[in-house]
C-alpha cells in the first residue's frame, strides 16, 4: 500500500544510495536509490516521498522535489469596474409614519385612521371613529383614549446593588518562600501548594505508571511525600499572610465571604506573633464591616416593604450580612402580612408561585398564611409547591386534596338470646318433685287451721 510521507535524507553512501528517516524519528528507517532524487539533493533535506509499506520494510518509490523559495512576495491583482467611485456611500431611509404606512418608496399604504385614506370609499372606520372628528390630530372621534393618554403608574426603579470585589491577593510572601528553596525543590513545592500532599502522591503514581510501562526506574514516593509534608506548613502560612494583607487593605469593599475565609484560615495560617496580630486586626475589621452592612440591610429592607415590593423584600431578607441575627419583630410582622396579602384568589398562578418561592427561603416563612388559593391552579404552580413543600409544609397542605371521610362502622349485631324453656320441657327430676313441694306448701296452712 502506497502512502505519502515526509522524510529526511540522513547520509549518502558510496554506491549512490541515500539513507533516510521519517521526520522526527531517531534512527534511519531505510535507503533509497539516488536516481529518484532531484538535481541538487543534499543530506539534511526534508522532502515528500511516496512509500510502499511491505512486510519486510518500507520502500521509497518516488521523491518530490521541494518547492523553490520565492524571492518576491506573491501579489494579487484586484480587478474592478475602472470607475472612480466614492469609498463610502450613504442612503437615507424614510421614517415609518404613525398611521402604519410607509413613505413614497412603496410597500404598504397608509391606514385610514383619521384622514380617510386607505379605504376605497375614502372613509375611515365604519363606526365613524376614523373620520377625524373630535381629535385635533384627525384620529378618532374623542370617545376613546389613546395609548399616550392613559395614566401610567410611576414606579421607582430598583437601586442597582454594587457588586462586591473579590479578593485578589499578591504573592509576595509565597514567592519569597519559593525563592528561598533549592532549585530542585521548587517544582515539588508548587505541586504541594496547588494540590496538597494527596495531589503530589497522585502525580508520583501517574509518573511511576509511565515508568513501569517503559521499563524505567520508578520514583521513590515516600521520600518525596516526606519533603512535601515538610514544606506544606511554610507554604500555607505564607499564602495566608498574602491573603490576610490583601483582605485588610480592602476591608471596606471586598466580599464578606472572602474575608470570612481568611479569618477562619487564621487558625492554621497564623504561626508567629506578627501573623496573630494581623489576624486580630482582620477580625476587628470584619466585625465593624458586618455591623455597618447589617444596618444598611435593615434600612433597605424597610424601604422595600414600604414601597410594596414584596418579592424583592422577601429575597433580601434571606441574605442577612450578619448570620443568625433575627429580624426586628415589627419588620417581620409587616413583611409576613405583605406576603400573605400577595397570595389571594385573584393573584395569577405565575405570581403566586413567585411569591411562594420567595417566602420559602425567607425567615418569616412560618408566619405567612395565604389569604386564598389562586382561582386557577396550573401544573407549574403544583410543581413549585411540591418542590418547596418541605420548607413551607403548612402552605403545601392547602393544595393537598381533602381526604375522604372514613366510613362509620356498623354497630355489632347483638348475640342471639335463646327462648325461655316451655313448661313441658322442664327436666324430669324437677317435674317429679314439683307436686310434692306444691302439696307441702298448700297443706301447711290447712294443718294450722285444724
Amino acid at each position: 500500500m502506497s502512502r505519502r510521507l515526509e522524510v529526511e535524507l540522513t547520509s549518502k553512501q558510496d554506491d549512490g544510495t541515500y539513507t533516510w528517516r521519517a521526520v522526527g524519528a531517531k534512527q534511519p528507517k531505510g535507503s533509497l536509490d539516488g536516481s529518484l532524487l532531484y538535481e541538487g539533493a543534499n543530506v539534511g533535506d526534508v522532502v515528500r516521498a511516496d512509500a510502499d509499506f511491505a512486510v519486510d520494510g518500507v520502500f521509497i518509490t518516488a521523491v518530490l522535489a521541494p518547492k523553490a523559495k520565492r524571492t518576491e512576495p506573491q501579489k494579487l491583482e484586484i480587478l474592478g469596474s475602472g470607475r472612480d467611485e466614492p469609498a463610502v456611500t450613504t442612503q437615507l431611509v424614510g421614517k415609518r409614519g404613525r398611521d402604519g404606512g410607509r413613505d413614497d418608496r412603496g410597500g404598504r399604504g397608509t391606514r385610514g385612521r383619521g384622514d380617510g385614506r386607505g379605504r376605497p370609499d375614502g372613509r375611515g372606520r365604519p363606526d365613524g371613529r376614523g373620520d377625524g372628528r373630535g381629535r385635533p390630530d384627525g384620529r378618532g372621534d374623542g370617545k376613546g383614549r389613546s395609548r399616550n393618554d392613559r395614566p401610567r403608574r410611576e414606579r421607582t426603579p430598583a437601586p442597582a446593588r454594587p457588586k462586591a470585589k473579590r479578593l485578589r491577593a499578591r504573592r509576595t510572601h509565597r514567592d519569597a518562600v519559593l525563592n528561598a528553596l533549592p532549585e530542585i525543590q521548587r517544582p515539588l513545592a508548587r505541586v504541594v501548594l496547588r494540590d496538597g500532599v494527596s495531589g503530589l502522591r497522585a502525580l508520583i503514581e501517574a509518573q511511576n505508571k509511565v515508568a513501569r510501562a517503559a521499563a524505567q526506574p520508578e520514583i521513590p514516593p515516600k521520600m518525596l511525600e516526606a519533603v512535601g509534608e515538610h514544606l506544606l506548613p511554610r507554604l500555607r502560612a505564607a499564602e495566608w499572610r498574602d491573603n490576610a494583607e490583601g483582605a485588610l487593605a480592602g476591608i471596606s469593599e471586598i466580599d464578606l465571604r472572602d474575608i470570612r475565609k481568611v479569618v477562619v484560615a487564621a487558625e492554621n495560617g497564623a504561626k508567629d506573633d506578627e501573623s496573630r496580630a494581623l489576624a486580630q486586626q482582620l477580625k476587628d475589621g470584619l466585625s465593624a464591616r458586618v455591623e455597618a452592612e447589617h444596618g444598611k440591610w435593615l434600612s433597605e429592607l424597610n424601604s422595600l416593604v414600604n414601597e410594596g415590593r414584596t418579592v424583592r423584600a422577601l429575597r433580601q431578607s434571606s441574605r442577612p450580612p450578619k448570620a443568625g441575627a433575627p429580624l426586628p419583630a415589627d419588620l417581620a410582622t409587616r413583611l409576613s402580612d405583605a406576603a400573605s396579602a400577595s397570595m389571594t384568589a385573584d393573584t395569577m398562578p405565575e405570581r403566586w408561585g413567585t411569591v411562594l418561592d420567595a417566602v420559602a427561603y425567607s425567615p418569616v416563612r412560618q408566619q405567612v398564611k395565604p389569604q386564598a388559593l389562586p382561582s386557577k391552579v396550573t401544573d407549574e404552580l403544583l410543581a413549585t409547591v411540591k418542590k418547596l413543600s418541605k420548607r413551607v409544609p403548612h402552605i403545601a397542605a392547602l393544595f393537598a386534596p381533602a381526604a375522604p371521610a372514613a366510613p362509620i362502622p356498623a354497630p355489632p349485631k347483638p348475640a342471639a338470646i335463646p327462648p325461655p324453656p316451655k313448661p313441658d320441657s322442664v327436666p324430669s327430676e324437677v317435674s317429679a318433685d314439683a307436686p310434692a313441694a306444691q302439696h307441702d306448701a298448700t297443706s301447711a296452712p290447712l294443718a294450722e287451721e285444724e
